[in-house]
């Protein structure tokens, strides 16, 4: 199982390697997809995960299926309780380029897994379009507006060697409980 590194390492703080295409089927990105839904998987509080928070300097990121399944609640840990098999497919995003932001920002409340257990709001526009690869090599666009264009927004930042305490305001430690 790979770690979640935390806020320190290195290579946090760089800009993620973008994947040949033709690379993104190999064993190797596959192998590397799969630990990292493994390991978004045994974070039960964490909704998406980019390569470089798992050690690899990858332009990568995956968010987690479970947010798309009806009786997800934000911010709460309701989402445990729902059953394995019905847990959506994550969503895979390989070399991802925002295409689109709306001018219209809100800040919102957010959190990471690479930054235990600090929290803190974020500036983030309400609306993202993203250009990326899926793992099967396939181009696509997805727009969003919500939770999943926060999450874009967070895991570009990731690959960009940015971490959301880098732009935060009102940044507060919350132990668990």
């Amino acid at each position: 199982m790979k770690k979640i590194v935390q806020k320190e390492d290195r290579v946090l703080h760089k800009d993620a390697k973008e994947i040949p295409v033709k690379d993104i089927t190999t064993p190797k990105i596959q192998k590397i997809l799969k630990e990292m839904s493994q390991a978004l998987k045994n974070q039960s509080d964490g909704v998406a995960l980019a390569a470089p928070q798992i050690g690899y300097s990858l332009s990568i990121f995956v968010v987690s299926g479970k947010i798309f399944h009806k009786d997800f609640v934000r911010g709460m840990q309701e989402f445990e309780k729902i059953p394995e098999n019905e847990v959506p497919k994550d969503l895979v995003f390989i070399n991802p380029k925002i295409s689109k932001l709306s001018r219209e920002k809100e800040w919102l409340p957010e959190g990471c897994l690479s930054v235990r257990w600090l929290y803190g709001k974020a500036l983030r526009s309400k609306k993202a379009m993203v250009t990326a690869y899926d793992e099967k090599g396939k181009k696509f666009q997805r727009g969003a507006s919500g939770l999943l264009a926060q999450i874009f927004q967070h895991e570009t930042d990731h690959l960009k060697g940015v971490l959301f305490i880098d732009h935060a305001k009102d940044i507060r430690e919350e132990l668990p409980q």
